[in-house]
């Protein structure tokens, strides 16, 4: 299975964290993909989808995700395979953690994309997110301004979990 981990990343974090993911994914036949370079249609040469993205300010997508939006079409995510990531920061922008998320989220659903790797909310101090859907985390969610410590257990526990769903 032909995987594409796409990510876009304005201070590092993201990239950070995408690498971290893939490395966990072990063996597996990962491309990473910044979004910022990837192609239009590049969604389509996958046989699934990583996605990570990060939320800035009142609950917006990060400015290279925000210019790629248009590019998620049902040709490139329609009946994959997804599982989303995102990071944000539930201390200063508790009222949009990971909003961005779930802005994604909201659009893949609508186009037909099989999301996996829902995160429990426990552990997390905010206020509201579009990215909690039916008591959950619509993917991995990563704060690493207040608990970068977290990260890579959560990284560690996230990917066993959707693992299976890529092979």
């Amino acid at each position: 299975m032909k995987i594409g981990l796409f990510y876009a990343t304005s201070t590092g974090n993201t990239e950070n964290m995408a690498n971290e993911i893939k490395a966990q994914m072990g063996a597996m036949d990962i491309t990473l993909e910044n979004v910022c370079n990837a192609k239009s249609d590049a969604m389509q040469n996958y046989d699934a989808l990583i996605m990570g993205i990060s939320t800035w300010g009142d609950g917006d997508l990060q400015d290279d995700w925000e210019e790629y939006f248009e590019n998620i079409t049902a040709e490139g995510v329609g009946g994959k395979t997804v599982a989303l990531f995102g990071l944000g920061d539930q201390e200063d922008y508790g009222d949009y953690f990971l909003n961005a998320m779930g802005t994604l989220h909201a659009k893949l659903v609508k186009l037909g994309a099989n999301i996996v790797g829902n995160w429990p909310t426990d552990g997390y101090e905010f206020d509201d997110s579009t990215a909690v859907v039916d008591g959950m985390f619509v993917g991995l969610a990563l704060d690493e301004n207040n608990q970068d410590d977290l990260s890579a257990d959560r990284i560690k526990e996230w990917v066993a979990q959707i693992r299976p769903h890529f092979s």
